[in-house]
C-alpha cells in the first residue's frame, strides 16, 4: 500500500478530497498540518456548540492507494488542475506493513466502573476481582464504557438495588447500560434506539453477555418503570422530558447522562413541570443528573 500526502490551504481539502476519490483512493484522510506545534488549531467544538472554524487553516491530505502506480499517477494528475493552487505534494511513500487489528485492539483496555465492576473487550482477560464483567467490543453504536457518561451511569447502576426492577434504557447505543441493568438484578429491560443498527448492536452485546432484554426502536417502550436510563445529549434530552417523566413509575427514578456541567440548570428547568432534578455525579466536565418520584 501507498500514501500520497498533500499540503493543503482550509478552502481546498473539499476538491481535493473529491478528486482523490475520483482517483480510486482506498481512503482520504484530513489532519491539521500544524498538529503539534504552537500553531494547533481546536477545530471541533463542545456538544451543542458550532465548531469555532471550518477546518483547519492548514491541512494534511493523506490518500492511501493500492499500489505505487496508482499513487504516483494522481500526484501527476492533481498538480496541473486549476483548484491545486496553493497546495504542495509533500510524497508519495509506501505504508508499512503493521497488524492493524492488534493495533485497534491495543487502543482498548478494561475500564473500571467499580473495584469489582468492570468493561472488558473480548481479547482481553477480566482483571482480578471482577466479578461482574460485561464482554462488549468497540462497534458501530455509542457505548464502549470509556466515555464519562456512561461510566457515571454505570457507576449509579452498581449501586443502586435494582433486583425487581423494570428499567428501560431510552437511547441504548451499544445497549452497555441495559446490559449493566440486567447484569445488577433488574427484573426485566427495555432498551430502545431510533437508530436500527444499534438495536442489532444491543441484541448482539446481550447475547454475548448472557443476560435477557428486549431491543427495539422507541415504541417498544411502554408504561411504567421503577428506572429510567438515557444517557444522549443536553438537546434532545430535553425534547423527551415529557416522554422520560411519563415512563417513571411511583418510586421510581429517572437518570439522565449527556448534559455537560453548563447545561444543568437549563435541564433541570426543562424537567421542572415533572421531576426535580440533582446532581448525582460529575467526571471531566460532565453530570449526571437523577430524580425521584414519590412513591
Amino acid at each position: 500500500m501507498f500514501e500520497l500526502r498533500l499540503l493543503c490551504p482550509q478552502d481546498r481539502v473539499e476538491p481535493i478530497c473529491d478528486a482523490l476519490d475520483a482517483l480510486d483512493a482506498l481512503s482520504v484522510s484530513v489532519e491539521d498540518a500544524d498538529s503539534g506545534t504552537d500553531a494547533e488549531q481546536a477545530l471541533f467544538g463542545e456538544p451543542g456548540l458550532p465548531p469555532p472554524a471550518a477546518g483547519w487553516a492548514r491541512s494534511q491530505v493523506v490518500a492511501l492507494f493500492t499500489d505505487a502506480r496508482a499513487a504516483n499517477e494522481a500526484a501527476r494528475l492533481l498538480p496541473p488542475q486549476d483548484f491545486f493552487d496553493g497546495c504542495t505534494i509533500v510524497h508519495v511513500a509506501a505504508v508499512p506493513e503493521q497488524d492493524w487489528v492488534r493495533l485497534t485492539q491495543s487502543q482498548f483496555a478494561p475500564v473500571d466502573i467499580t473495584p469489582n465492576f468492570w468493561i472488558v473487550p473480548t481479547w482481553h482477560e477480566p482483571p482480578a476481582g471482577a466479578t461482574r464483567v460485561i464482554r462488549l467490543d468497540p462497534g458501530l453504536a455509542f457505548g464502549t464504557g470509556a466515555h464519562p457518561t456512561t461510566r457515571m451511569c454505570l457507576r449509579w447502576i452498581a449501586r443502586t438495588p435494582l433486583a425487581g426492577q423494570r428499567v428501560l434504557d431510552y437511547g441504548c447505543g451499544s445497549g452497555i447500560l441495559a446490559i449493566g441493568a440486567a447484569l445488577h438484578g433488574a427484573a426485566a429491560v427495555d432498551a430502545v434506539d431510533i437508530d436500527p443498527a444499534a438495536v442489532t448492536a444491543t441484541r448482539q452485546n446481550a447475547e454475548a453477555n448472557s443476560v435477557h432484554l428486549n431491543a427495539g426502536l422507541p415504541e417498544l417502550a411502554h408504561g411504567a418503570y421503577g428506572v429510567v436510563l438515557a444517557n444522549i445529549l443536553a438537546s434532545p434530552l430535553k425534547v423527551l422530558a415529557p416522554l422520560l417523566c411519563q415512563h417513571v413509575a411511583a418510586g421510581g427514578a429517572l437518570v439522565l447522562a449527556g448534559v455537560l456541567e453548563r447545561q444543568t440548570d437549563e435541564l433541570r428547568a426543562s424537567y421542572a413541570p415533572w421531576l426535580a432534578l440533582e446532581v448525582a455525579d460529575s467526571q471531566d466536565g460532565w453530570v449526571l443528573l437523577t430524580a425521584h418520584r414519590p412513591a
